[in-house]
């Protein structure tokens, strides 16, 4: 048994890079939006932005995956891509990957403006700079400097979680290592190692990846 060469290796960690882009983008557009309202002058959406990370950091992840499927889905009958159940599942589970991952994107990002000395902030606005114009010029460019370290643990973190999609029906690197096991149960560990080295050897150079670019990009002070 050649596992390398199998469809449902391949296939699965297919998914799994598909998966983590999609949810990767959607989560940094999102969680730069809670960011952005968790710094606002308005209260309003100082509100909305932490209660979105309370709610959701503290939720976990199979249960906003099941509730994309059978409550937005099943229930409401929201289909993303309603010509095929396939991609279907993929882009609810994408939806649920981005609004998790957002929560922890925001407090990362949050993190890093609270690096940002107070009197650029001020400076600007003595200059008459708005809030979103001294958001989006002065203080996210240096903020995101600072936090290429802690969002690449972030989503270093989020394609392991897109395992979890596999729960409602994706064929994913978990569910294709069940088949494989399923069809060669003599080669269990075989297998197991396989499919866990994979990981490790894509995402161990990716941690160091980012630590290279977070001491790259690190702002002297």
């Amino acid at each position: 048994m050649d596992i390398f060469s199998d469809p449902a290796y391949r296939a699965g960690f297919i998914w799994i890079i598909e998966l983590t882009a999609a949810s990767t983008v959607g989560a940094l557009v999102l969680g730069v939006l809670l960011a952005a309202m968790r710094v606002s002058p308005v209260p309003v959406l100082r509100g909305f932005g932490a209660a979105w990370v309370n709610v959701f950091r503290n939720t976990p992840l199979t249960l906003i995956i099941f509730f994309c499927y059978f409550g937005l889905f099943a229930v409401l009958g929201f289909a993303p891509y309603p010509d095929s159940i396939e991609w279907n599942n993929f882009w609810l589970g994408v939806i649920g990957l981005s609004v998790y991952t957002a929560a922890f994107v925001c407090e990362a990002i949050r993190s890093g403006i609270n690096t940002v000395p107070s009197g650029q902030a001020e400076a600007a606005r003595a200059i008459g700079m708005s809030f979103f114009q001294t958001l989006t010029i002065i203080v996210l460019p240096q903020a995101g400097r600072a936090v290429v370290a802690p969002l690449g643990s972030i989503f270093i973190a989020l394609s392991k979680n897109s395992t979890i999609v596999g729960t409602i029906g994706v064929m994913e690197s978990s569910n294709a290592m069940k088949e494989l096991i399923n069809a060669n149960g003599d080669r269990v560990i075989l297998i197991f190692l396989i499919f866990a080295g994979t990981f490790a050897a894509v995402l161990i150079p990716t941690g160091y990846a980012f630590g290279w670019l977070a001491n790259r990009l690190a702002v002297k002070r």
